[in-house]
């Protein structure tokens, strides 16, 4: 009988009803198994497919409609990054627990998963998945070791201004088997300060491929093709350039290592089975 009382005991801690404002948790705690504690969810989410479809949507990614979220009774918000901050900071003061990650790296987004598994007491389910990420990042690593020849590869997460990838995206790139033509823009957790002041400095890395993710904005090819000088570029005379989904590769969450790696690693081996 006490085994069976500490059980139900157990079961009565975490939160129960938790508003997820980013898509990278949502699709966490349905991979964990757990949806039924989210009660409201971004109307950016995509992923899984029908949690836009199961759960209420009650915000974008700046802004958020706080009666609603209220009117949810959530005993659990999370958020992302400091553009959130004025969100959380309402929420706050009408007295929600709010979590806001704040995490830019690869290491980042798998300490995030496992975080969020202990508050859910699957912890050891959240391991679990994390480990596998890992076997599958070495695995990839090992498969590229061999490589006489890496692509310089250009990410682009913006067209006007031209704006290069964010921290996990510029190293999922070189975990894949490129290299970044932009490294010194990693760190910068802000657009604003990933932005390419000279487009000719482009023109001159001379990247090899071209991966486009405008933000949830439909990437149309032949205008990046039409900018000034970029006939010149390798990646564009050998018409290298590649479209990524935004929801794949720009949330920092299980996407972006459990698909958008893989994706770089299959265009990346394409490229060297023509030019390795």
């Amino acid at each position: 009988m006490k085994n069976t009382t500490d059980q139900r005991l157990g079961a009565e801690y975490g939160p129960k009803r938790i508003v997820c404002l980013t898509e990278e948790t949502t699709e966490t705690l349905y991979l964990l198994g757990e949806e039924s504690r989210i009660v409201g969810v971004s109307g950016f989410t995509v992923r899984p497919k029908r949690a836009r479809k199961e759960k209420p949507k009650i915000s974008t990614f700046v802004e958020a409609n706080i009666d609603d979220i209220l009117a949810l009774g959530p005993d659990l918000v999370i958020g992302f990054s400091d553009i959130q901050a004025t969100i959380a900071k309402e929420l706050i003061e009408r007295g929600i627990t709010v979590w806001i990650n704040n995490h830019r790296s690869v290491q980042g987004i798998l300490e995030m998963m496992v975080q969020l598994g202990a508050l859910v007491d699957k912890r050891e389910q959240a391991l679990h998945l994390v480990k596998k990420i890992e076997a599958d990042i070495r695995q990839i690593k090992q498969s590229t070791s061999h490589w006489h020849k890496k692509p310089k590869v250009y990410f682009e997460e913006w067209y006007d201004p031209l704006i290069t990838g964010i921290e996990w995206v510029s190293e999922l790139i070189e975990l894949a088997g490129g290299i970044d033509v932009f490294p010194e823009n990693r760190k910068a957790s802000l657009a604003k300060d990933r932005i390419i002041e000279d487009e000719n400095e482009l023109v001159q890395r001379n990247p090899d491929i071209i991966l486009a993710s405008w933000c949830g904005k439909m990437f149309k090819k032949q205008k990046m093709l039409q900018r000034p000088n970029w006939q010149n570029i390798t990646a564009v005379k050998t018409d290298a350039v590649f479209e990524i989904k935004s929801e794949i590769i720009l949330q920092p969450g299980p996407a972006a290592l459990m698909e958008g790696l893989p994706l770089l690693h299959q265009v990346f081996s394409n490229w060297i089975a023509k030019h390795g």
